[in-house]
C-alpha cells in the first residue's frame, strides 16, 4: 500500500473498537497456548520461574505494542499495510535524500521478513489443532494417531479457517467474540478449581511452597530460558494495525486495540491461568518420567492431566469429561488464534501486492466478499502443507515454529525502530512512547531473538539441527527477498533507490505532526 494513495483498499470499514479487540485478541488465544505449550515451559531446571518470565514476556510485548500504537496513531491511513506501510512512510517523510532513497528498500524488507511470521504461524497452528484433535480422539479410540490421519485433520482444520477467512473479517468478528467468550470461560473455571484443589488437598505436597514463590523468580538462567518461551505466548497484538482499512474509525480505534488486546489477555489471562496451574503443581501429579515438573515436561499434555486429576478429586470422578471439554476450547480458541493471524497475514500480502511488490495477483479483492481472497487461497494452502509437516514429529513441529518465531521477533525489532525514525524531529511527541518504549522493545526482542537460538542450540541433539534448519530457511527467504527485489528492477527498471526527484514527481509532503503521549 503506497503512501501516494493509502486510502483506495476497496474494504469495507465495518470494525469499530470492539471488532478491531477482539480480533487481535483472538490471535493472543491464552486458551490454546497455555495448553499447546505448558510442556516446553514445564522443563525441570527452570519451570519455578514460569510465572516471572510470562510477566517478563509481557512487559517486553507492552513496550512493542506501545511502538505499534503510536504508529498507527500518526498514520491511521496505513489500511492493511501495518509495518510494511509505517516503514515506507516514516522514511519517505523525511526531507533529505539521503535518508528518504532508502524508502523502498526498507518497506520490502519489513514486508517481506514479516511473512516469515505470517505465513508460517497460521501452519503452526494448524500442528497444534491436529495434536490437540488428536489428544481427544484417542481418549476414545486409543488406535487414532496414524499419520494420515492427522494430515487429514490439518488439511480440514486448513480448509474451515481459510472459508471463514475467504468470506470476510465481519464474520470473522461474530465468531471469535464467541470464541473469546468460551475460552475465558474455560480458563477461569479451571484456574479457580486448580486453586481451589490446593485449598481442599493441604497434605500434598506442591512444588510451589507458597504463593509468593510461584510469582518470584528463583535462579536468572532459568528466568532468561523460560522468558525465551513464554514471548511466544504474546505476540500477535499488532494483527489490529493490519485491518485499520476495515476500522470505522482508525485514528482512535487502533491504537486503543493494540494495546487492549494484549492488557486483556496476557495481563489479565495468563497471569491468572499460569499462577493457577503453577500453584496447582504437585508430586501427586505422576508419570513413568517422575513427578511434579518432571511428569508435565514429559507429557503431551500437562493440562490435560491436571484437569484429570482436578476433576477425579473435584467433580465426582469426572476427570476424563473435565479434560475433554476443555481441550474441546482448546480446539476453539485455536480456531480463533488461526482466522485472525491468516486474516493478519493475507492483508499485509496485499498491500505488497497492491504495491506490486509481489505478484499483483495478491492485491486483487474479491467481487462480492471484499476480501483479498487470492492470499486467502494461497495462504490456506501454505498452512495446510506447514500443519501437516509439523504434525508428524516433534522435530518438524520445531523446525516450523523456530521459522515462525524468528520472523516474528525480526518484525517487532525493526518496527520499533521504525517507530524511533517516525518521531524523530517531531516536536509534538510523548517521549516513552516514541523513544523509550520502541527502543528499550526494539533492542530486547533482538536479545530474545538470540535467546531463543542460542538456548536452542546449546542444547545440544535434535533441538540444535532443528535451530539450525530453521535459521537456514530464514536467511535463504531473505535472499530469496533480495534477488526477487533486485529481478524486478531489472525487469521493470524501477530503481531500488528512490531517485532524488521522487517525492516532487508523486506529490508526496510530509504528514502533519501528531502528539502522542497515550494510545488511548
Amino acid at each position: 500500500m503506497s503512501v501516494q494513495a493509502p486510502q483506495d483498499t476497496g474494504m469495507k470499514p465495518s470494525l469499530g473498537l470492539t471488532g478491531v479487540t477482539i480480533n487481535a485478541m483472538a490471535l493472543i488465544a491464552p486458551g490454546a497456548f497455555l495448553w499447546t505449550t505448558y510442556q516446553l515451559q514445564a522443563a525441570p531446571g527452570s519451570a519455578l520461574n514460569m510465572w516471572a518470565s510470562v510477566f517478563i514476556a509481557t512487559a517486553i510485548a507492552l513496550l512493542t505494542a506501545t511502538a505499534y500504537a503510536a504508529l498507527s496513531k500518526r498514520y491511521p491511513e496505513g489500511g492493511t499495510g501495518s509495518s510494511y506501510y509505517y516503514t515506507e512512510a516514516a522514511i519517505l517523510h523525511k526531507e533529505e535524500h539521503r535518508h528518504f532513497k532508502f524508502a523502498r528498500i526498507a518497506k520490502f524488507i519489513v514486508g517481506w521478513a514479516s511473512h516469515l511470521y505470517y505465513w508460517v504461524y497460521p501452519g503452526v497452528m494448524v500442528a497444534f489443532m491436529g495434536l490437540v484433535i488428536t489428544y481427544i480422539i484417542q481418549t476414545f479410540d486409543p488406535s487414532f494417531g496414524a499419520a494420515w490421519q492427522e494430515v487429514l485433520v490439518c488439511v480440514g482444520f486448513a480448509a474451515v479457517v481459510g472459508l471463514i477467512a475467504f468470506i470476510g473479517v465481519t464474520g470473522s468478528t461474530v465468531a471469535n467474540i464467541v470464541i473469546n467468550v468460551i475460552q475465558i470461560v474455560a480458563l477461569l473455571a479451571f484456574s479457580i478449581l486448580a486453586v481451589a484443589y490446593r485449598m481442599t488437598h493441604p497434605n500434598v505436597h506442591y512444588l510451589h511452597p507458597s504463593a509468593l514463590s510461584v510469582i518470584t523468580p528463583h535462579d536468572l538462567s532459568g528466568l532468561i530460558f523460560q522468558s525465551t518461551i513464554a514471548i511466544l505466548l504474546v505476540v500477535g497484538f499488532e494483527s489490529a494495525t493490519a485491518l485499520a482499512a476495515e476500522s470505522k474509525n482508525p485514528g482512535r480505534d487502533i491504537p486503543r486495540a493494540v494495546v487492549l488486546s494484549l492488557v486483556i489477555q496476557a495481563v489479565v489471562f495468563y497471569f491468572i491461568e499460569y499462577f493457577a496451574a503453577n500453584f496447582f503443581i504437585n508430586t501427586g501429579y505422576n508419570n513413568s518420567a517422575g513427578t511434579g515438573f518432571a511428569a508435565a515436561f514429559s507429557s503431551g499434555a500437562p493440562i490435560g492431566d491436571m484437569a484429570q486429576i482436578i476433576g477425579n478429586q473435584m467433580l465426582g470422578g469426572n476427570g476424563v469429561a473435565f479434560a475433554t471439554i476443555l481441550a474441546a476450547t482448546v480446539v476453539i480458541a485455536l480456531i480463533g488464534t488461526s482466522l485472525s493471524c491468516l486474516n493478519t497475514g493475507v492483508r499485509v500480502t496485499h498491500a505488497m501486492g497492491k504495491d506490486t511488490e509481489l505478484p499483483a495477483v495478491f492485491g486483487f479483492l474479491h467481487g462480492r466478499f471484499r476480501t483479498p481472497h487470492v492470499g486467502v487461497i494461497v495462504l490456506t494452502v501454505i498452512s495446510a502443507v506447514l500443519g501437516s509437516y509439523g504434525v508428524l514429529s516433534i522435530d518438524h513441529l520445531t523446525q516450523v515454529t523456530l521459522i515462525s518465531n524468528i520472523g516474528t521477533f525480526l518484525l517487532y525489532g525493526m518496527t520499533c525502530l521504525i517507530c524511533i525514525v517516525a518521531f524523530a524531529g517531531v516536536k509534538a511527541r510523548g517521549i516513552f512512547t516514541t523513544v523509550l518504549a520502541p527502543g528499550l522493545g526494539g533492542t530486547l526482542n533482538v536479545l530474545m531473538l538470540v535467546g531463543v537460538i542460542y538456548f536452542a542450540i546449546a542444547g545440544g541433539g535434535s533441538t540444535q539441527v532443528d535451530t539450525i534448519i530453521a535459521a537456514g530457511f530464514s536467511i535463504a527467504w531473505l535472499v530469496i527477498g533480495f534477488a526477487f527485489l533486485w529481478i524486478r528492477q531489472v525487469v521493470t527498471g524501477v530503481p531500488i533507490l528512490h531517485p532524488e526527484d521522487h517525492k516532487e514527481k508523486n506529490g508526496i509532503v510530509r504528514p502533519v505532526p501528531v502528539e502522542v503521549e497515550s494510545p488511548a
